[in-house]
Parts: structure tokens; C-alpha cells; sequence
């Protein structure tokens, strides 16, 4: 029996890997002459890093760069050397501009900027990168990429002539944005943004009215956000005509979509169809009997976009039967049967907390014991 997992993190308890591998030993433990291999999956948010980096063999780059308040963070991203030498980075925005960097109570999306993602970006072009994968989920600022931007080159001025202040509460200032100064090798590089949002820049489905609540913004501050992103937007139109701040998808990440639409080479794209294509996982279903996913909880969203339908549609293709795990399930996670996956088990074994169920320790055994009793119950059917 031939059988291929692949299945997202259990945020907080596994990563992808983890959790394959906790599979994998409960289907060797049924079957010890069984065929199994674990490929790393990712949707574009936690975790893609790790989950392109491994699949595509690459390695790890770590470099200092500027928190989303102004003090220095370690910022973690991949890179791999593919056909012709060339060099392709891998990162997620959340490394230098992450939510999870700011405790709540001091979240401002006046003050937080962008400015480490372009650091990251430089770091990576100076190794020699030319091609960029990266997620944009997970943003605690709402600058419009600004600071993205002033840190690859651009000049964002004021009517002075001097730098604007970092943080949305700078756009308020913005006259004039210069490219006298930017990077020269941006030029030739082109960037694949997994990005999975709709969102134009501003108006009521905008960036500042739909995530700057998390993100710190109390009203007024949604309102003033959402009129100077406007007004950056058609500073920007006047010398960029690519500038659209109603295309979908450029309000993703405070405005970063749109700051890549217009300033970089790139496109967005769904998040877990990147990482399927770059980690060739139809190559390794096509053979196989089984294909195993999952997440840490399955639920109706499971179906819009997330990783283990993303998986179950590549072995549909192929007539495979496929299985999910998860660390709980939903009760309208019966919509996930009509969409590939044949038959979904949650993993816990007894009644806990939710501290309890998420110890990765705890959460390693309740995945393997429950894959080792499925597959001991497809064995008997064998």
C-alpha cells in the first residue's frame, strides 16, 4: 500500500512535517510494510516557509530587520537554488510585520510599518534571489506597503521634499513618491504574492474598515486610514500606471497587494495552489493507493481555499481516496465530503482542555494512535 500525506499544520501543536510524520508512524504501526510519504503543505499563511523551503530543497536565511514598532526582530525566510542557478526566496510578510509581534494592547496601525518585509526582500536580492514567493496573510499594518517600499529604494516625500514617518500616519504627508534611489536589481525580479483576500484598498470592503480593528484601529482612525490610502493611491497613479487600488486583492495586508501591484513585478495568486505546483505534489499522488490531509480543524471553511481541499482536488484528479485528520471537526464540516475528502477523524482520544488537547507531545500521540487504528480498520478490507 502506497500512501502519500500531506497535510497542514495543527497551529500551535505540529507543523506540517510533524503531523505527517505522527501520521506516518500510525500507518506503519498498522501496516508495517507500507509504503508512506510525507510531503510538507502550507496555504500561503503559518508555515509556508518551511513547508516551499523543505519541499523545493531549499535552506534557511536568517536576518535582523526592523519590527513593525522600530526595534530589530530576526526574521527568518528560505532559498533555493533551482535550474540555471538561479535563486528563488521564499518568505512571509508575518516574519517582519506579523500580528503576532505586537501584544494587543499595543497595536497601532498609525505607528506600525512594513519597512522590514522590503529589508527581508533586500537581503535576499543582495544573495542574488530574482524570484520571490511570498505570503502576505497576517499583516498588523496598514501603511500601503510604504514602508515596504522606502526600504527597497523608493522616496516617499512630504511637501518638503523630506521622508514621511513611518506607519500609515505618514501617508497623510505623501506629495511625492521619487525612484531615484530605488534598488536596481528590483527590476529583475519578479514576485508570486500567495494572497487569497479580495479586498480593493479602501471604501467599506477596504483594508482599514475590514482588518484595521485587529490590527488596533478604533473608528476614527478606520476613517482617516481609509482617506489617506486614497489619496497615496492617486499620488501613486500619477507616475505608476499600473496603480489600482480597486483590483481584488490590493487591500490584502494593510495595502501591500497593492504596493506590489504597482511598484514590483508581481502577481497575486492563491495561496495553496503555489505551494502544490512548487512542491510537485501531483507527482507523488498520481502513484499512490491513499492520500491523507487535514488541518487543525476542519469546518466549512475548509472548503474556501484551504490546504486539504487544495489536496483532495489534485487526487480526485487521479481517482485516489482521500482521508483528513484534524485536531477537532465542526458540525458543517460535513461539507468537506463533497469536495474530495472522502472521510474526516478528529484525533482526540478523551475529553480535555483546549491547553491540554494543543501540547504538542499530547497532540503527537492522539494523531498517531488515531491513524493507526484507521489504517488497522482499511487493512481488514484489504
Amino acid at each position: 500500500m502506497k500512501v502519500v500525506i500531506a497535510i497542514d499544520s495543527f497551529k500551535g501543536s505540529m507543523s506540517s512535517l510533524e503531523a505527517g510524520d505522527a501520521i506516518r508512524r500510525g500507518i506503519l504501526q498498522a501496516d508495517p510494510g507500507a509504503e508512506v510519504t510525507v510531503r510538507p503543505l502550507a496555504d500561503g499563511g503559518e508555515g509556508t516557509v518551511e513547508a516551499l523551503t523543505l519541499g523545493m530543497g531549499g535552506s534557511f536565511q536568517s536576518v535582523t530587520v526592523t519590527r513593525p514598532l522600530g526595534d530589530p526582530v530576526s526574521a527568518q525566510y528560505g532559498m533555493v537554488r533551482e535550474s540555471g542557478n538561479n535563486l528563488t526566496a521564499i518568505m512571509e510578510m508575518s516574519a517582519a510585520a506579523g500580528i503576532t509581534l505586537i501584544p494587543a494592547k499595543e497595536r497601532n496601525p498609525l505607528l506600525t510599518t512594513t519597512r522590514g518585509v522590503g529589508e527581508m526582500i533586500k537581503d535576499a536580492i543582495k544573495r542574488g534571489a530574482r524570484r520571490f514567493i511570498i505570503g502576505i496573510g497576517g499583516s498588523v499594518t496598514n501603511d500601503g506597503g510604504a514602508g515596504m517600499l522606502s526600504a527597497l529604494g523608493y522616496d516617499f516625500l512630504d511637501e518638503k521634499g523630506q521622508p514621511i514617518p513611518d506607519g500609515a500616519r505618514g501617508l497623510a504627508l505623501l506629495k511625492k513618491i521619487g525612484t531615484e534611489h530605488v534598488l536596481p536589481e528590483l527590476g529583475q525580479c519578479s514576485f508570486q504574492i500567495a494572497c487569497d483576500v479580495t479586498n480593493p484598498l479602501c471604501g467599506d470592503n477596504g483594508c482599514s474598515a475590514v482588518y484595521g480593528p485587529q490590527k488596533g484601529a478604533d473608528p476614527d482612525m478606520i476613517r482617516q486610514m481609509d482617506g489617506w490610502l486614497a489619496a497615496y493611491a492617486q499620488t501613486a497613479r500619477e507616475d505608476f500606471p499600473k496603480a489600482d487600488p480597486d483590483f481584488p486583492g490590493a487591500g490584502a495586508a494593510g495595502g501591500l497587494g497593492f504596493a506590489f501591484l504597482t511598484f514590483t513585478n508581481a502577481v497575486l495568486e492563491s495561496g495553496i495552489q503555489i505551494v502544490l505546483e512548487e512542491t510537485r505534489l501531483e507527482d507523488y499522488v498520481k502513484d499512490a493507493d491513499i492520500v491523507v490531509t487535514g488541518e487543525g480543524r476542519l469546518d466549512s471553511q475548509t472548503v474556501m481555499g484551504k490546504a486539504p481541499v487544495g489536496v483532495a482536488g489534485i487526487a480526485k484528479k487521479y481517482g485516489k481516496k482521500v482521508l483528513a485528520f484534524s485536531g477537532s471537526v465542526t458540525k458543517d464540516a460535513g461539507v468537506c465530503n463533497q469536495h474530495g475528502i472522502d472521510a474526516y477523524f478528529p484525533v482526540l482520544r478523551r475529553i480535555c482542555t483546549l491547553e491540554e488537547a494543543m501540547d504538542p507531545q499530547t497532540a503527537r500521540a492522539n494523531t498517531t494512535a488515531a491513524a493507526e487504528q484507521v489504517f488497522r480498520l482499511i487493512g481488514l478490507f484489504s
